[in-house]
């Protein structure tokens, strides 16, 4: 199984009522991120959404470059990038540049979008993510690759195209896909990509290991990666309601994108676990553990600023994230 890599997430997004400015939030992110990166973060990811009234991160490649400039470890990836909204090429280009800013860097983690409002907001219809996604992938394996190549699909028609300045990383940044669906799972492992589950693990998870397996291949050669995020804390009466505050405001935009598309309501079962992990230091190592057992999951990224705090109300909990229960549960797995 790979290392296990744990880090934190990014969306960048600022109620209206927050009383900081972009600006300034943007510049206290990018200092949080220096210092956890000297204090042992393994990950910097983001997400993506367009068109939010609160600034949620539409473009997460600018914000990585500035973070990389100023980093020497941790490694940025997605979760995630939507591929229908991103020309293939012009993303293979963007993310051959910050490979070699960072030094052989980045990953990035693909999914093909929900929301209605975003693909008007880009004039297309929804129905054709599924092409975009599909040939955005194909494309980027074939601009990873390094070599000449032409594609013809139903959405894209290349020909003799070579994307420079070329991948630090042989055969370019590593890939993910998500899935909250049996789709999804297939196309995780019809591409033998990483894999990014969400949602009902019959529908996510399982498929995935049920089609690896059926392939002759084993899941636990791939990385498994998920948000889910973590607040260490003494005292969580305390500590806990800012936060929960902050999460309500956060899912009610994913609600939202469910209602408005249709996605997401109506099933029960048991889901991929992305609930918050609040407790002191071995509460949360033995959650952390024990949720890696079960999911063979590989990378955890906490979000790092929940939507209306700042980046120096969290500094407590993520100090004794990397410095206590990191090695906490590293010790616990090579058990």
């Amino acid at each position: 199984m790979p290392d296990l890599r744990i880090g934190v997430c990014y969306d960048f997004r600022n109620p209206p009522d927050s009383g900081t400015s972009n600006q300034r939030l943007y510049a206290e992110i990018l200092e949080q991120v220096q210092w956890l990166d000297s204090i042992g973060a393994d990950l910097v990811w983001f997400t993506e959404h367009h068109f939010v009234e609160d600034g949620y991160l539409p473009s997460w490649i600018p914000v990585a470059g500035a973070m990389a400039a100023v980093t020497k470890h941790v490694r940025f990836g997605t979760d995630i990038c939507l591929m229908p909204f991103n020309h293939p090429v012009r993303l293979a280009e963007d993310l051959a540049v910050l490979d070699n800013l960072s030094g052989g860097r980045v990953e990035v983690g693909l999914g093909m979008g929900y929301a209605p409002h975003e693909f008007r907001g880009f004039g297309m219809p929804v129905s054709r993510r599924v092409s975009l996604m599909n040939e955005g992938i194909e494309v980027l394996k074939h601009c990873f690759s390094g070599e000449k190549f032409s594609y013809r699909g139903k959405r894209y028609q290349f020909d003799d195209v070579v994307v420079t300045p070329g991948f630090v990383q042989p055969g370019g940044p590593p890939l993910w896909i998500a899935a909250m669906s049996e789709a999804g799972a297939e196309r995780a492992a019809k591409y033998d990509t990483n894999f990014l589950p969400q949602g009902l693990k019959a529908r996510s998870y399982d498929p995935w290991v049920q089609r690896l397996e059926a392939t002759g291949r084993r899941p636990a050669d791939y990385r498994v990666g998920i948000i889910r995020s973590i607040l260490v804390t003494d005292d969580r009466e305390r500590d806990w309601p800012a936060i929960r505050q902050a999460e309500r405001y956060r899912m009610a935009l994913y609600n939202r994108f469910f209602a408005e598309s249709g996605e997401g309501f109506g099933e029960r079962g048991e889901p991929v676990p992305q609930t918050w992990i609040v407790g002191d230091v071995d509460e949360c190592v033995d959650a952390i553990t024990s949720f890696i057992d079960d999911f063979g999951i590989t990378d955890i990224v906490s979000m790092a600023v929940p939507p209306g705090m700042r980046p120096s109300d969290m500094n407590s909990s993520l100090e004794r994230l990397f410095s206590d229960v990191v090695p906490g549960v590293r010790a616990r797995l090579r058990q």
